[in-house]
């Protein structure tokens, strides 16, 4: 039997320090990681062979990670975005745009690694669920192409982290979740992601869950949690909206 192919990691900083110090430290543990210096050099990288994730530095010369991390969002390889500012804003700013997770840096490559396995287990874990769609009132959302249509067949944009957010409601309805519940099932339990962030992420989704009908889906509950207060069923995925 042909041993599966290492995951693929691109480390896109602007310092050849960092860049060596991660990409070392992630090929002992098992990925194959290359570097890159700038966004100019991520997209060839990318051209020549598409990566399974990206490291992302936030400060670069030329385009920066929050240009890129908007343009590639929903389209492109997930990311973990680092930022020597570190500061509660850039972090939101980031999961806005569509990082899948953040860290300040210095970090610990350890950390890293952590953060780089947990972020690499959603998709396989999305693949995996019983059924690739879940349908709640005339909405779908499809786990194989990450993507949310809206009951009039039309697709809304999600970043990952919105998505990430979904899922976790769509696979619960009709539970009361509490944020720490939220965190672990949309970002890994070893994330250090903010409770402002998550409120930030929830009030985006609740926006693009407006569809007219005065239905809100996510609740709040005070003191509690939020809750998914709609029915979901799974689907095979073969029908597209609009139809």
């Amino acid at each position: 039997m042909q041993a599966e192919a290492a995951p693929r990691i691109l480390v896109v900083d602007d310092d050849p320090g960092i860049r060596e110090v991660l990409t070392e430290y992630l090929s002992q543990h098992g990925y194959a990681a290359e570097g890159a210096a700038t966004a100019a050099e991520m997209d060839r990288a990318i051209a020549a062979r598409a990566p399974d994730l990206i490291v992302l530095d936030l400060m670069m010369p030329g385009e920066d990670g929050l240009s890129v991390c908007r343009r590639m969002a929903g389209k492109g390889p997930p990311i973990v975005m680092l930022s020597a500012m570190g500061e509660d804003t850039d972090r939101i700013i980031g999961l806005e745009l569509g990082a899948d997770d953040y860290l300040a840096k210095p970090c610990n490559p350890r950390e890293l690694l952590a953060r780089v396995r947990a972020v690499l287990r959603r998709p396989r874990d999305a693949a995996e669920a019983d059924g690739p769609c879940l349908a709640f009132a005339g909405w779908r959302l499809d786990l194989m192409r990450r993507e949310l249509v809206r009951p009039d067949g039309r697709i809304v944009s999600l970043s990952a982290g919105e998505f990430a957010l979904l899922r976790a409601f769509a696979e619960r309805p009709g539970r009361i979740m509490t944020r720490d519940q939220l965190l672990e099932r949309a970002r890994g339990a070893d994330s250090d992601v903010f409770d402002r962030a998550m409120d930030v992420q929830i009030s985006r989704l609740r926006k693009k869950l407006d569809d007219g009908s005065g239905l809100e889906l996510i609740q709040t509950l005070r003191g509690e949690g939020y809750m998914f207060d709609v029915r979901v069923d799974r689907q095979n995925g073969a029908a597209r909206g609009g139809s």
